[in-house]
């Protein structure tokens, strides 16, 4: 006699994928772990309100392309959310369908038609950055008065300095840094993967002073906010907007530029092209899995372009005048 076997609700198959999948299997890093968590809390959101039920209800085959496109329109239209965003959104929907597929067969229709979706297609633009005098305004800007203007010298700083993630700066602990006479940081980034970048002897002056007047504990963030813990992106970023607002009075066209931490890692690597640094060097200083990744700041920097089009010699070509036989053509080319 054959037992019947029963499969798991889509419930407990986001909870295994979770705990089973990602964090035990795979060992997932915590920032990937979030960004799942977040992927799904969006997600679930939309769907209780789409089909009407608590998400306890919900079913694997309730997750067809009907559900998952308009999930997807959400997160554009009512989000705001680039294209880049919604892939990524999208690309966690993918791996937990094809986690869900291996133990819940009967489902396998529905989540064959999802993963056979193409990801949505963008224009890749050129890369934004600032000058070195847009920079030099920023680094200038916060108030040195205040115990959060110190902070905000220090931070933008290391920021361009290193070239760092604005996840990767919010991490950054106070035994990650090395001050003698080569100065350095540890970097955590992406993948688990740990960089060491050099601190430039003005930057590493700046976080020996902000650790002499701040006595941290080596595991304690090296950036705290005004409680002690870890900034966040957002709490960055506004720093970094309160900084360009002040800068903006002696460097007026900031106030025309978006202004994120990652534009200060694009004006990093853009500085360290143009001042003759090899692209693998840059890559490696960014922490990019490969250098085609940072092809992007050859493509945007038009100085290097110009260069290379001065030293090759334009073709001889004989220009001529055009002609029209028609008087009434010979008439609307006088104009």
């Amino acid at each position: 006699m054959s037992t019947k076997i029963t499969e798991p609700n889509f419930a407990s198959l986001l909870q295994r994928f979770f705990t089973e999948r990602l964090i035990r299997q795979k060992n997932a890093s915590p920032r990937t772990v979030s960004s799942y968590r977040d992927t799904f809390r969006l997600f679930l959101q939309f769907a209780q309100r789409r089909l009407r039920k608590p998400s306890t209800r919900i079913e694997l085959t309730d997750l067809d392309t009907s559900l998952v496109s308009a999930f997807l329109d959400h997160l554009e239209v009512d989000r705001h959310n680039t294209i880049r965003s919604r892939n990524a959104r999208f690309a966690a929907l993918r791996s937990f369908l094809q986690y869900a597929g291996l133990i819940a067969p009967t489902a396998l229709g529905t989540i064959r038609c999802v993963m056979a979706m193409p990801m949505k297609r963008f224009e890749r633009r050129l890369v934004g950055y600032f000058t070195r005098e847009e920079i030099e305004a920023l680094l200038n800007a916060p108030d040195a008065a205040t115990w959060c203007g110190q902070r905000d010298r220090v931070m933008l700083a290391t920021l361009y300095n290193t070239g760092a993630r604005v996840s990767e700066l919010i991490g950054m602990k106070v035994g990650d840094i090395v001050l003698d006479r080569s100065s350095s940081i540890c970097i955590h980034g992406k993948g688990r993967k740990e960089r060491t970048v050099p601190l430039w002897r003005t930057t590493a002056k700046q976080i020996r002073l902000w650790l002499r007047q701040n006595q941290f504990a080596r595991d304690r963030p090296l950036f705290p906010n005004r409680t002690g813990g870890p900034m966040t992106r957002t709490g960055v970023t506004d720093r970094l907007k309160l900084a360009a607002a002040t800068a903006a009075m002696h460097c007026p066209q900031l106030k025309k530029r978006r202004i994120s931490p990652h534009i200060v890692r694009h004006a990093t690597a853009m500085h360290m092209l143009q001042s003759g640094v090899d692209i693998t060097v840059i890559a490696l200083w960014l922490g990019h899995e490969s250098p085609a990744t940072t092809h992007m700041y050859v493509e945007a920097d038009l100085a290097m372009k110009e260069r290379a089009i001065k030293t090759l010699q334009a073709p001889r070509v004989k220009t001529c005048r055009f002609q029209p036989k028609d008087q009434l053509l010979a008439f609307l080319e006088g104009l």
